[in-house]
């Protein structure tokens, strides 16, 4: 096969199927994750394989399902001097906590992917550390995903991979130096659709 032939070939292949990371099962689009508590990973996985990781003590506790819950808190504000505290240098950050570390974890979206930002304990405690969001939090699996706009920040629990799944949209859209008009439409409509999905944390059950 000549290089021409090679690069049609290359770009005329389908594209392989996306698998269960446990029993290799082919998985659709939308298809739930785990979370790997030894490598700090997400991993893709079929619906029985992630029904099974929801019962506690399975697989020694490595793998845990990432749930499908959203919440909001209407009563919680947050202000400027907020974020501030947080010294997150963009508009868009997410906080959760990691259990085998035994620490919070704050990351936000940039051109090379997630960043990690130092957290100080106490100022988690000052800024977040009281709100129902933050009691509702389940390690690992959730994160208190925060956005700054217009002097207005907006606060939801939401599950640990659409995180991820936006910083990965992000790092591909991101132009320039505050990310082009492109990643900030991109970034409307990803949280248009997290406040269309979330409810009030007063209704909230645990996963």
């Amino acid at each position: 096969m000549n290089a021409r032939g090679l690069r049609r070939f290359l770009t005329e292949r389908p594209p392989r199927p996306e698998r269960c990371e446990l029993c290799a099962a082919v998985v659709p689009d939308g298809h739930r994750h785990l979370v790997d508590t030894e490598k700090r990973a997400l991993v893709c996985a079929c619906g029985p394989c992630a029904l099974l990781m929801e019962t506690p003590g399975a697989a020694a506790g490595r793998f845990r399902a990432v749930p499908d819950r959203y919440l909001s808190d209407p009563a919680h504000r947050l202000d400027d001097g907020a974020w501030d505290a947080l010294q997150i240098p963009v508009g868009v950050a997410f906080f959760f906590r990691n259990a085998a570390l035994d620490r919070l974890v704050a990351l936000y979206p940039s051109p090379a992917g997630a960043t990690e930002s130092e957290l100080e304990p106490a100022t988690w405690t000052e800024v977040l550390g009281g709100s129902r969001l933050a009691e509702a939090l389940e390690p690992d699996i959730e994160a208190l995903l925060l956005r700054r706009t217009e002097g207005r920040i907006e606060c939801h629990l939401v599950p640990i991979d659409i995180c991820y799944e936006l910083v990965g949209r992000m790092r591909l859209l991101w132009q320039g130096f505050d990310g082009g008009a492109e990643a900030r439409a991109a970034l409307d409509a990803f949280f248009a659709d997290v406040r269309r999905r979330a409810r009030p944390v007063k209704e909230a059950v645990h996963p």
